[in-house]
């Protein structure tokens, strides 16, 4: 059965109040054909796990300027105004990761650990009300794993069973959301034939991808 799909049929398979992980750093990365058919399919009640909520009309910026998250989990949110608005009117509420934290605790969730052990954080606003535990003298919160219903991944090509080739910076937070979600949506900028992609340069593996929509024309 194909994978390629639409991107009105892919975002349909979204609902209401999702839990969704979005790939990218500042719109970078991130999959604009998704957040736009999102955003017109009027999609709500979302939680986005994100590095960062990139900045007014840009990215998952376009799903906060529409009203449709109510929770975002990032590592900051100091480039868009809107996000910081929201927040501080209680519109919004906000959860706010050290980066590499979170990216170990989206590892951890696709691993299938329970959570990750980081000093970063320790004595700070960010580890109040925690879990702490020291070992050889040193102490260390305890962060859970991140899990999520749905992940939006960006990558450079896909073949049609499904595997993934990432370039640059779109290989930040993508590869590890990938692991992370029950139903994996990926938008690459180009669909090849099965083996057009060497296999030392598929980081996602094919049995991990449910659904592919493309940009522009399939080649």
């Amino acid at each position: 059965m194909s994978k390629v799909s639409s991107v009105s049929a892919a975002v349909e398979q979204i609902p209401d109040g999702a839990v969704l992980m979005i790939g990218g750093f500042m719109g970078a990365g991130t999959p604009p054909l998704l957040i736009d058919e999102l955003v017109r399919q009027g999609k709500k009640n979302l939680t986005v796990i994100a590095n960062d909520t990139a900045r007014p009309g840009v990215g998952i910026g376009k799903l906060i300027d529409a009203g449709l998250v109510k929770k975002v989990i990032a590592s900051h949110i100091g480039t868009n105004p809107q996000t910081q608005k929201l927040m501080i009117a209680g519109e919004l509420e906000v959860d706010l990761v050290p980066q590499g934290t979170l990216a170990e605790r989206v590892r951890a969730g696709g691993s299938g650990l329970g959570g990750v052990l980081t000093p970063t954080g320790v004595g700070t606003t960010a580890g109040e009300g925690k879990k702490t535990v020291e070992l050889n003298g040193v102490t260390y919160l305890v962060e859970e794993a991140i899990k999520a219903d749905i992940a939006l991944i960006s990558a450079r090509s896909a073949d049609y069973s499904g595997n993934l080739r990432y370039s640059l910076t779109s290989r930040n937070f993508n590869p590890l959301m990938a692991l992370a979600a029950e139903l994996v949506i990926a938008e690459p900028n180009e669909i090849v034939p099965i083996g057009c992609i060497e296999p030392d340069a598929v980081v996602t593996p094919h049995v991990l991808v449910d659904v592919i929509v493309v940009k522009g024309a399939e080649k």
